[in-house]
């Protein structure tokens, strides 16, 4: 039996890239033309991190890529290894999630990236489209320093989706702790380097995507510099994602309405295509007006979601936001989205019915946050508006922490799709009887 050259090609391109990667950084950080690129790094300490950084990225390739070349060869030498570690399994799962239903994802923030990771063990055909409004944190500094679009929700995304081993994730989530790097998170860094090199943030996101082997892809909202801004009930107006909810958390008043400016965003073509080829399209979870409502506001994509066949899923968040949705019913968050879009772009809304429990609920309520549950309202007003509700104990906690339960999520999500997949293959099974009749 031949070998196929292809896979083994295919599994090593990463790792070439990362390598190549790797050198580029060890090459920097030993050589004195370091200076000479305006980069004005005056500490030995940064020579010795961005060398040491090379020198890690070229251990993994070298590792990983004579890992795939040996274990494509051994396939075919010995009898085949069906654990979850073996090459035969990997790829018998590749082929499986890549028959997977094709999936948009709108939102950012730290809910995106927990659905992500279970979105990513059903399918293969997943592209997230990320918010790029964050002018806060460490994103915020490389976005002021850089002139560059913000690389936070983009690199939690990246990561969620990534089939990488721990020692990389560790280093992509590094947060540096002294020096001039303080506060900084390397993988943001790396997305700035890549930038740099392509001079465009689009090629960025790709290539570090191609690096970490993502499932699917990760978009950004525009490639537009752009600052979300949200008007109160009250008439004030908050400029910066930032200081929306530290600002409002003071006044105290709802908010009526989220923009951005410039107003004119242009999506990528790329995003367009994909909502036009979507299964399914879900908005949500994570932050109403700072994380989903912003990729809503963007050119074309409400009319996109409009004519689109896909079944579109809103993923209610299970607590309130304080400064941001003090006091929201599920209700109020969908009333929101359909102030900011259309009432045609949600089919139906996934929400929980879980209890808290209550030294969790008592931290939470502390911090001004409430559970998001369904009352009677709610569900007489989703019913006007025809859309179908979802129920289920969706929480996940994590070192007291309430996140969803992703692969709950996930299951809700594939039992949906295979029950609109059957229903149209039944309706396209009467039509044929009917015109056999």
């Amino acid at each position: 039996m031949k070998i196929n050259k292809n896979k083994i090609k295919m599994g090593l391109k990463r790792w070439i890239v990362l390598s190549i990667i790797g050198i580029f950084l060890l090459s920097l950080g030993l050589s004195s033309i370091y200076n000479r690129i305006g980069l004005n790094m005056d500490k030995s300490y940064t020579y010795i991190i961005i060398s040491s950084i090379g020198i890690v990225f070229l251990i993994i390739s070298v590792k990983n890529g004579l890992s795939t070349i040996l274990g494509v060869v051994n396939k075919h030498k010995y009898e085949v290894d069906l654990s979850k570690n073996s090459v035969a399994y990997m790829i018998n799962k590749e082929k499986i999630l890549d028959k997977g239903p094709k999936i948009v994802v709108l939102g950012g923030g730290t809910g995106l990236s927990v659905l992500l990771r279970g979105l990513k063990n059903y399918t293969a055909n997943i592209t997230a489209v990320v918010t790029v409004a964050d002018d806060g944190g460490g994103s915020g500094i490389l976005r002021e320093d850089l002139g560059m679009l913000p690389p936070g929700d983009i690199r939690n995304c990246i990561l969620a989706l990534a089939d990488t081993e721990p020692t990389m994730e560790k280093l992509i989530q590094y947060r540096f702790t002294e020096g001039n790097l303080k506060g900084q998170n390397f993988g943001n860094l790396f997305i700035a380097a890549m930038n740099g090199i392509y001079g465009n943030f689009e090629m960025a996101v790709k290539e570090m995507s191609n690096v970490l082997a993502v499932s699917g892809e990760v978009l950004p909202m525009t490639l537009q510099d752009t600052t979300l801004y949200a008007k109160l009930e009250n008439g004030k107006v908050i400029k910066g994602e930032s200081n929306i909810t530290v600002t409002n958390e003071k006044i105290k008043s709802r908010i009526e309405k989220v923009f951005l400016k410039p107003q004119k965003l242009k999506p990528l073509n790329e995003t367009i295509n994909k909502i036009r080829e979507a299964d399914i399209i879900l908005l949500g979870p994570g932050s109403l007006y700072t994380s989903v409502i912003p990729n809503l506001l963007v050119e074309n994509i409400t009319k996109e979601l409009e004519k689109s066949k896909a079944t579109k899923i809103y993923i209610n968040n299970v607590m309130t936001q304080p400064g941001e949705t003090d006091g929201y019913s599920v209700k109020d968050h969908v009333e929101a989205i359909i102030k900011h879009s259309s009432e045609k772009i949600i089919d139906y809304v996934i929400t929980n019915n879980e209890s808290l429990p209550k030294n969790i609920l008592k931290r939470y309520s502390l911090d001004g946050a409430s559970p998001v549950l369904l009352n009677s309202d709610d569900k007489e007003y989703l019913k006007e508006k025809d859309i179908n509700i979802i129920e289920d104990k969706l929480i996940d906690i994590k070192k007291d922490y309430i996140r969803h339960d992703a692969e709950k999520l996930t299951e809700i999500i594939s039992n949906l799709y295979q029950g609109s997949r059957m229903s149209k293959l039944n309706f396209l099974n009467f039509k044929k009887d009917i015109s056999k009749s």
